[in-house]
């Protein structure tokens, strides 16, 4: 694998914490992290920003970042995909280029504790494997989801009623992951022409927890500030 575009989607809106993308963490906008990340990397050929907002183009620039088009304002909605977002960069850079790229690694700024060395490794598990995607996860701690309940008309009922026991062992438990959105790295082809950032095969790139917070509510970002500043 020689070219891989790094995209970083950042919109201007968002519900749970306005302007995210922009908020103050440990004195660094979120953006500048995935910024940070990206430009350590050794295998991203190319970084760009997708946003439809001026303000994010800006302080995305003054950080080093590429912002070289707006996003059209219907890649910009609740209900845009992730896929589609991505797409756009991609054909944007190629026709701009006149040359193609062998893969897109997406870099969601939610994500500011993920690493270069993160990106890279997904990178190189990709390009050393026939599989047409890596993505990254992180382990389930505690509650593990063979343990999680449900609320049906105040009643209580296990999410997996065939798994459920009330002395569930830890240490009997199979280890789970789930998605943590730091990277998404996935190959031309099926991006293009499969619609996804995953493909058939897809492996997985696991984190550890303490780089895999996803700002989604206020509290996360106080995490992410005790974490950056100790």
């Amino acid at each position: 694998m020689v070219r891989v575009l790094g995209v970083i989607p950042a919109r201007g809106g968002s519900k749970g914490i306005p302007r995210k993308n922009l908020v103050p963490l440990a004195g660094k906008p979120l953006l500048y992290y995935t910024v940070l990340a990206a430009r350590g990397s050794g295998r991203l050929t190319r970084t760009v920003l997708s946003t439809e907002d001026p303000e994010v183009q800006a302080v995305g620039r003054s950080l080093g970042v590429e912002a070289p088009f707006t996003r059209p304002a219907e890649l910009a909605s609740d209900h845009a995909s992730s896929q589609s977002v991505a797409k756009h960069a991609l054909l944007f850079a190629e026709h701009q280029e006149s040359s193609r790229y062998d893969a897109v690694c997406l870099l969601q700024p939610t994500c500011p504790l993920r690493q270069a060395v993160d990106i890279d490794n997904a990178i190189g598990m990709l390009e050393e494997s026939s599989a047409d995607a890596v993505v990254s996860l992180v382990q389930v701690e505690e509650p593990h989801p063979f343990k999680m309940m449900i609320v049906d008309a105040g009643r209580i009922r296990p999410l997996f009623p065939d798994k459920w026991g009330e002395t569930l062992r830890r240490q009997e438990l199979p280890p789970t992951f789930h998605l943590n959105g730091a990277v998404y790295c996935v190959r031309r082809g099926v991006l293009l022409d499969g619609n996804s950032l995953w493909g058939r095969e897809t492996l997985a790139y696991i984190m550890p927890v303490e780089r895999s917070l996803n700002i989604d509510r206020p509290i996360d970002l106080r995490m992410a500030e005790l974490t950056l500043t100790g």
